[in-house]
């Protein structure tokens, strides 16, 4: 893409170094004590917050939930990643199989693709006919509005990668035995759809991107960059505030009282490293 509403969809991180790892993890740092005191206010509150992340394969969707998570509480912050639908779904309502899972009071959902896939992938590759995309680009909007006059925050991010970059990152997957699984048959089909997606991005962009849900463009090119300042993005967007905790001390640990470590044969596992 080449504008978003408010400039360039380059950012800065378009001309910027790439910012090292000890700076990275440093400004992270800072981040998670941040979304801690945010986790503490939702609980608190009874708040209800819904976060949507999309993007094209590589885009950095997965680290980007990662980092986001990776210190608070899975109990509060739930990723919701679904799989290919049932027969069963697919003769559902579009959104009903994606609305049970939708935040009570004291959560913060993600949802890592989302109600979107219909208007990207499905449309690009076929599952679904012209029909139902414009359908679900007219009532999408409807449906989120009712969402969030049900007191969710609703936040939907769209991490745009450029072609060179999503190039190096699927190309790297092939070669790394950590990420291969992260590559799979549809990736393969889709990377040569780029400007269908485009198109499908584009149409997407201009039916869903409302005041009350707008649509908030993050460069991924820099992998480092784009979770800070998404996180910062966020982090920004909610009205969180510290709360009070009492201060913490360890109490003192009981006595023995006699007892003895046994003399048991335990099944250790061997020390190689």
């Amino acid at each position: 893409m080449a504008k978003d509403k408010k400039g360039s969809s380059k950012g800065a991180s378009a001309e910027s170094p790439k910012l090292t790892n000890k700076a990275y993890l440093a400004q992270l740092r800072l981040l998670h004590v941040e979304l801690v005191k945010l986790q503490e206010w939702v609980q608190k509150k009874g708040v209800k917050v819904c976060i949507v992340f999309e993007g094209r394969d590589g885009a950095g969707k997965g680290g980007t939930i990662k980092a986001l998570t990776e210190r608070v509480s899975p109990r509060v912050f739930r990723v919701v990643a679904l799989p290919a639908p049932t027969d069963r779904e697919k003769s559902q309502m579009y959104v009903q199989r994606y609305l049970p899972h939708l935040p009570a009071a004291g959560e913060v959902v993600i949802f890592d693709r989302s109600w979107y896939n219909r208007a990207g992938v499905e449309r690009v590759m076929g599952f679904c006919s012209e029909e139902q995309v414009e359908a679900f680009l007219k009532t999408a909007p409807m449906v989120e509005h009712a969402i969030v006059n049900s007191g969710v925050i609703l936040l939907k991010y769209w991490l745009e990668v450029s072609e060179q970059e999503q190039t190096r990152r699927l190309e790297a997957r092939i070669q790394d035995g950590r990420k291969i699984w992260k590559l799979s048959p549809m990736d393969l089909k889709s990377y040569s759809r780029w400007y269908d997606y485009s198109r499908a991005r584009d149409e997407m962009f201009k039916a869903t991107d409302t005041e009350f849900a707008p649509w908030l463009v993050a460069n991924s090119n820099d992998k480092r960059r784009a979770r800070l300042n998404i996180i910062t993005d966020l982090l920004s967007r909610i009205p969180y505030q510290s709360v009070p905790r009492e201060k913490v001390k360890l109490p003192k640990r009981q006595k023995p009282d006699g007892y003895r470590e046994p003399d048991y044969p335990y099944r250790k596992i061997p020390q190689k490293f």
